[in-house]
């Protein structure tokens, strides 16, 4: 993987031809759109998830693959077993295999609650756990952790996912330092609702926000596409967090730099959780009118 400046900017961008990079959660969604971009780019690319035999059709032509539930130890360890006996070393590694959930906190149970954090926080933790020691003695690497931009700005009945993807984020702030003096970089992506077949992991017991949160995806303006050229861009210029669309970076400039205003809309967002109006309100459609009426 080199890093070379581009003429116009002098920032220092990636190229990953010839980069050896493991992807999970490759197989659809935005994993599976960050794969076809890092095989364009001249990547030698791994994709671990939970099928036995990747679905046919779903990944282009050369990428190789392995059964990879990023729940369990031993997996992993087949993984780190796999890039150690065939590529010998690791350059990118992009956590990015997780589930959807949501529920008021009354509502869903503690089950849920156990079965986000295994996969979505305590899988990119076993990821990092299992491939760092692989980055450090080889003195370089990129780490990418596919957040949300839930890690950043807390809608109301999102709970568990708020968690969970707010924990991503600080792993990946702290190994962000932490790794700095190995020479392995820390990015983390955090995009806004966008059509993705992530909604057909929902399965908890609040239907009601769930079935919210299934429309909101579907019925999201971006696709994983476009989200990933974005993301990818982002990585390739060493970003640490990528916003990838308006409204995350609405939502999180009016957190940071206009918090009363973020902070009506979050109210106004409550008011309506479980009123069958709507569910899950738009709530950066909340922050622009509140911010108009502000003005």
């Amino acid at each position: 993987m080199r890093i070379h400046s581009s003429p116009l900017t002098r920032r220092p961008t990636r190229s990953y031809a010839a980069a050896r990079c493991l992807v999970t959660g490759g197989c659809s969604g935005l994993g599976q759109a960050l794969v076809k971009l890092l095989v364009a780019d001249g990547a030698r690319v791994l994709v671990g998830d939970v099928h036995e035999v990747a679905p046919e059709g779903s990944l282009p032509s050369g990428v190789d693959y392995v059964k990879l539930d990023v729940s369990r130890d031993e997996d992993w360890a087949g993984a780190r077993n796999w890039v150690e006996q065939t590529y010998g070393g690791l350059d990118l590694l992009v956590n990015n295999a997780g589930i959807a959930a949501g529920g008021r906190i009354d509502v869903a149970d503690m089950d849920e609650w156990r079965r986000i954090t295994d996969i979505n926080l305590l899988g990119v933790a076993r990821g990092c756990h299992t491939f760092v020691p692989m980055m450090k003695q080889q003195g370089s690497g990129q780490i990418v952790n596919t957040a949300s931009l839930a890690g950043l700005v807390h809608a109301p009945a999102m709970a568990s996912y708020n968690a969970v993807k707010a924990g991503v984020v600080a792993i990946s702030e702290t190994l962000k330092s932490e790794l700095a003096p190995y020479n392995i970089s820390v990015s983390v992506i955090c995009p806004s609702f966008f059509r993705t077949n992530l909604a057909s992991s929902f399965g908890g017991k609040d239907v009601d926000m769930e079935a919210s949160g299934v429309d909101m995806i579907n019925k999201a303006p971006r696709s994983a596409d476009q989200v990933a050229a974005v993301a990818f861009a982002g990585m390739k210029a060493g970003k640490h967090i990528i916003l990838t669309d308006r409204d995350g970076h609405i939502a999180y400039a009016a957190k940071r730099y206009a918090r009363p205003v973020y902070d009506r809309a979050m109210k106004a967002a409550g008011k309506q959780v479980g009123t069958g109006r709507t569910p899950t309100p738009k709530i950066v459609e909340k922050l622009q009118a509140l911010g108009a009426k502000k003005k």
